[in-house]
């Protein structure tokens, strides 16, 4: 596995504090949920964020992911 584009929705909107655990993502909350998406640049680097996902306690509702464009 290469390098993935994911995103990976909790529940609760987290605060820009938490942002921290997730460096290298980008963090938006809306509705009750908060959204994190960026490129993991392998299994181990996914495994990472959602390690820091149980470990924070919150619940994952969504895990979606598709191939990173790749520019001729």
């Amino acid at each position: 596995m290469g390098q993935r584009f994911y995103r990976i929705v909790v529940e609760g909107e987290l605060s820009d504090r938490l942002a921290v655990a997730f460096d290298g993502l980008t963090m938006q909350a809306a509705r009750g949920t908060t959204e994190l998406s960026g490129v993991c640049i392998d299994a181990s680097a996914l495994y990472g964020v959602l390690d820091r996902v149980r470990d924070l306690g919150l619940v994952l509702l969504a895990v979606e992911s598709r191939p990173v464009a790749r520019t001729p």
